[in-house]
């Protein structure tokens, strides 16, 4: 992360007539961000079920053998 705000600085500081709309950084980038993160936020609800499973049968295992 530290890498995209030292590029940011280095463009924020450089004045409008050096940036060409011939940048080859700016014409790859496509106009909006969409990421697709369904496969992420399943893989999230999967771990946080298993999470609350984990800690339910803590406690009733704490319940039992106190």
């Amino acid at each position: 992360m530290s890498k995209k705000s030292k590029r940011q600085n280095r463009r924020e500081t450089g004045t409008a007539g050096e940036m060409s709309s011939s940048d080859p950084v700016m014409s790859n980038r496509p106009s909006g961000f969409n990421p697709d993160y369904h496969f992420v936020i399943k893989d999230i609800r999967r771990v946080g079920i298993l999470a609350g499973s984990f800690i339910g049968i803590l406690i009733i295992l704490a319940i039992f053998l106190h």
